[in-house]
């Protein structure tokens, strides 16, 4: 046989696990792996400085030897809590749907509450629904004809005084009926910045579409992928901002009373 020169020496795979400090040759940024998204690691450096690279082979260095960085294998471990930080119920099945609802703006704000509070309301039986804005939100509640055993509870962006949010809702008047609301523009933005891997949310200006803004500004492409980006970051209650997880606390309270006896 003839030779064939030396081999190359193998890269070695390691997981893309939490803290593991390790360096982009091509820029030279050097940081720890906060988290993987998708085909990408997100590292962040001594400075708080974020950055997001894709996870191509040999493409990062530790301490100073190529390596290719892989996704963690996840070991299974039964949480006992959920998502929300209630406690996770094993074994139980979902309800039927019950007759009362959880009403929210649109499909990106049920996809998140989804997210966090999805377990808590398939033992409760409670179905979320969106409505594609609120604007004709007193026809609907009328339509929807609210009791004492069909509650409904509805959840609404920019609730703050003075917004066209608060005249929509301060029309809506009923003993079974809650509304309660964050004072963000959009719900992206009770997502917390750095759980998205953002120092804050840029500031777009009246008149322009927000997401569109928001987008452009992060180059974070089309709004489809910067939602996916931003509920790709949310993990549980954590990672929204206060006024929404007490928002949402509230409606599920609300249109479970009785349900739990």
């Amino acid at each position: 046989m003839l030779a064939a020169g030396p081999k190359r020496r193998a890269v070695p795979e390691i997981p893309a696990e939490p803290d593991l400090v390790v360096e982009d040759p091509a820029s030279g940024f050097c940081g720890a792996v906060l988290r993987v998204e998708g085909a990408n690691v997100v590292l962040e450096d001594r400075h708080g400085r974020q950055r997001l690279f894709p996870l191509r082979p040999a493409a990062f260095l530790l301490d100073g030897q190529p390596v290719t960085l892989v996704k963690p294998v996840a070991v299974p471990v039964k949480p006992t809590a959920s998502a929300s930080g209630s406690v996770r119920v094993e074994g139980v099945r979902a309800k039927t749907a019950a007759a009362s609802r959880i009403w929210v703006e649109g499909i990106h704000d049920a996809e998140l509450v989804e997210r966090v509070w999805g377990h808590d309301l398939r033992v409760e039986g409670v179905v979320v629904e969106p409505l594609d804005g609120i604007d004709a939100l007193a026809e609907r509640v009328a339509g929807f004809g609210p009791g004492a055993r069909w509650r409904l509870g509805v959840l609404v962006d920019h609730l703050v005084v003075g917004s066209k949010e608060s005249r929509i809702v301060a029309g809506v008047v009923h003993p079974d009926v809650l509304v309660t609301g964050h004072p963000y523009v959009d719900i992206w933005q009770a997502v917390k910045p750095a759980s998205v891997g953002i120092r804050e949310w840029p500031v777009v200006p009246l008149g322009q579409d927000w997401k569109t803004g928001v987008c452009a500004e992060l180059g974070w492409g089309e709004p489809a992928a910067g939602w996916r980006r931003v509920l790709s970051g949310v993990r549980g209650f954590r990672d929204l901002e206060t006024p929404l997880v007490g928002a949402v606390e509230r409606l599920i309270d609300f249109v479970t009373v009785g349900s739990r006896e």
